[in-house]
């Protein structure tokens, strides 16, 4: 995975085992944890989860970082490997790893709640944990579960609700405190959801899909409030053979002030961008499209709005976004900017590029079935079987008679 963010001034980015922070506005050293030298799981602990976890496939791994979160005031970190590690982390006033508990199932998304006393991390099987941030050694508790895998999971401005996606086409929003209590459901997507986010100083909510849309919605009631097919806000228009083909988004990421709305898909070389009105009426109004030399495999908001954006290429990997006069500017290079680079550039030159390239979506789409079609096709199957049944059972009859008939003749007197 290799991914970006920002905690406090600090640019993140995750490039296989490794999590790389570099500071953007002091001359300070760069912090570099490594997963694949992380402290390993007892092994009591393995024995125990082993019987729990459905078999000895769950309990090896890559060490690959999986997933991330910054809670919202940037002094805190956490993140989930392959090996199912989740480890949290102080990042002021110096970087300390706090502590490195375990995980069930191997995750796909995490966040902190907004009082920065709870992680919740959901995971592949559709379980959402709950592990405490003031008691940092204590043992994850199941929180909620779903019964498909979950793809994005966040909170509500107050820490009342837990919002959680799935690769049924679901949002469910929940009451924090107890989970079983379901305060609406958001439905309308035809794919698989895959982003989630609750833009800043707002009380709706943002989502993304495998069908190539992005959705607004006033999640307390479930009410859809927009909907917006990316592909019709291509310029020029997606032509006549591409309309099949629906954009998977990836990742969608809102500017501190919550105005500027960023849309990533996969495999798509731009980035689309909104504006969130946050009027009497919320409302979500295409600004512009953003085109990349490079498809974008992750992007982030700084603290002071600009976007910054990695992409797949060796040669440029990272770019910085301004807005200015109504439009989004790449940057010259900063000072800031050289020394990011500078920093992250030795380990992107170890990622292999078949990982940064492979499609992390094209498994959850469900394959859908003309069932009349089918039917036909088997029914037509099953005459031409019968009547070739028919067939060999008369000429097999025919010869049966034939012979009887030759055989049965009286013999001629002598």
């Amino acid at each position: 995975m290799a991914a970006v963010g920002f905690c406090g001034d600090w640019f993140i980015f995750t490039c296989d085992k490794k999590l790389v922070a570099v500071h953007t506005k002091q001359s300070r050293d760069p912090f570099v944890f490594d997963c694949s030298t992380a402290e390993r799981k007892p092994r009591s602990t393995q024995d125990n989860n082993h019987s729990s976890d459905g078999g000895a496939s769950e309990e090896t791994g890559s060490d690959r970082v999986l997933a991330f979160a910054v809670s919202p005031s940037g002094k805190l970190l956490a993140l989930t490997d392959d090996t199912k590690r989740l480890v949290l982390f102080n990042c002021e006033p110096s970087w300390q790893c706090i502590s490195v508990r375990w995980v069930v199932r191997r995750c796909t998304s995490l966040v902190f709640s907004h009082a920065e006393d709870e992680l919740l991390v959901a995971d592949k099987s559709g379980d959402v944990y709950s592990f405490s941030v003031v008691e940092s050694q204590r043992e994850g508790e199941l929180k909620m579960g779903h019964l498909s895998m979950l793809l994005a999971v966040t909170m509500s401005p107050d820490d009342r609700y837990i919002i959680t996606a799935d690769r049924d086409e679901k949002i469910r929003v929940s009451h924090l405190r107890s989970p079983y209590n379901i305060q609406s459901f958001c439905l309308g997507h035809q794919q698989f959801v895959s982003a989630l986010l609750v833009p800043a100083q707002s009380h709706c909510l943002l989502s993304g899909s495998g069908d190539g849309t992005v959705k607004l919605w006033e999640y307390e009631s479930g009410r859809r409030l927009q909907s917006w097919d990316l592909r019709e806000l291509e310029d020029p228009p997606s032509s006549e053979p591409d309309k099949e083909k629906k954009p998977t988004v990836s990742h969608i990421s809102t500017s501190p002030d919550g105005c500027h709305v960023a849309v990533q898909c996969e495999k798509v070389s731009a980035v689309q961008f909104f504006t969130l009105m946050q009027d009497s009426e919320k409302r979500l109004v295409p600004h512009s499209r953003l085109s990349l030399p490079h498809c974008p495999l992750d992007m982030t908001f700084d603290p002071v709005g600009r976007l910054w954006v990695l992409m797949d290429s060796d040669d440029a990997p990272l770019q910085v976004y301004t807005y200015t006069q109504s439009s989004w500017e790449s940057d010259a290079p900063s000072p800031e900017f050289n020394t990011v680079t500078e920093a992250f550039r030795p380990h992107w030159e170890t990622l292999d590029a078949t990982t940064r390239t492979s499609s992390s979506s094209e498994h959850l789409y469900k394959t859908s079935f003309d069932n009349v079609a089918v039917y036909l096709q088997r029914k037509q199957q099953r005459l031409e079987e019968q009547q070739v049944k028919r067939t060999r059972t008369q000429e097999s009859n025919n010869r049966r008679k034939k012979k009887k008939m030759s055989g049965g003749r009286a013999p001629s007197s002598t």
